[in-house]
């Protein structure tokens, strides 16, 4: 399973903020982007970025995460 979370902050610039979702096109399922949630924690308590919003629906699965690249 591929680190979304990981992949986004790798690709970001220090002080940019970014939204991490699921790209179907890479097979992310809403079920399976819910890890990326645990992901986006560890980088936070690692002081790498700060999560600013997370996005829920009806149902209470997690389908965005907004960040901020801090280091």
């Amino acid at each position: 399973m591929r680190d979304i979370a990981r992949e986004v902050y790798s690709k970001m610039k220090v002080g940019s903020v970014a939204w991490i979702r699921p790209v179907t096109a890479k097979g992310d399922t809403l079920e399976t982007f819910q890890s990326a949630h645990s992901g986006a924690q560890a980088l936070e308590q690692e002081g790498l970025i700060d999560i600013e919003k997370v996005q829920r629906q009806a149902d209470g699965l997690i389908d965005a995460i907004r960040i901020q690249r801090l280091a």
